[in-house]
């Protein structure tokens, strides 16, 4: 079923002018009354004062209409609305950047664990670490210590006694060591407050 059609806008029809025909004058009816023409006014612009600003004039130009003023209100609806969700999308978009930064960091660091890793599967680097660290030669290779490298004498080293290369043993009890200490620490309060 079709929805009745509505009409359309009227228009004036256009003027068509007829040729007047006059009639004689005699056959004028005494109802007619006689025309008087109304004297034609002459339309000019009116001319504003020349002072004004431009904003004004501009505010003046405004045409406002209810058209107008519902898309200024769906306009700021819409401000309203979705402020609060840009910002949100803003903070958003931050956390990912900070966290991204991290996770890049992180991966970075875990490249290079991974690298060290693999260094330590090689036997030369663990062999040379090994020197380094743990001051370990290989059998029958020849080690010196350097205690001072800068050339001058130690301060405080009275003990000029020469060193001998024989092996000594001391005689101590560790376990007899261990309780005495114990002991002492145990006791030290109670002999402190005495």
């Amino acid at each position: 079923m079709t929805p009745p059609r509505l009409p359309g806008p009227r228009r004036p029809a256009p003027r068509t002018e007829k040729p007047r025909t006059e009639k004689p004058r005699s056959e004028k009816s005494r109802s007619e009354k006689p025309r008087t023409e109304k004297p034609r006014t002459e339309k000019r612009p009116l001319q504003l004062a020349t002072d004004e600003t431009a904003v004004g004039s501009w505010l003046r130009g405004l045409r406002l209409s209810g058209f107008s003023f519902v898309m200024m209100g769906i306009l700021v609806l819409a401000v309203v609305a979705l402020a609060p969700n840009v910002r949100t999308y803003a903070e958003q978009r931050q956390q990912i950047d900070a966290l991204s930064a991290s996770v890049a960091d992180q991966q970075a660091a875990v490249d290079k664990l991974k690298d060290e890793r693999e260094r330590w599967n090689d036997r030369t680097y663990v062999t040379t670490q090994a020197r380094a660290r743990l001051s370990y030669v290989m059998p029958g290779d020849i080690s010196f210590l350097v205690i001072n490298d800068t050339g001058q004498s130690v301060a405080g080293a009275a003990d000029n006694a020469p060193v001998s290369t024989a092996i000594q043993d001391t005689d101590v009890d560790w376990v007899d060591s261990v309780f005495r200490s114990v002991m002492t620490a145990g006791l030290a309060p109670q002999e402190a407050a005495q």
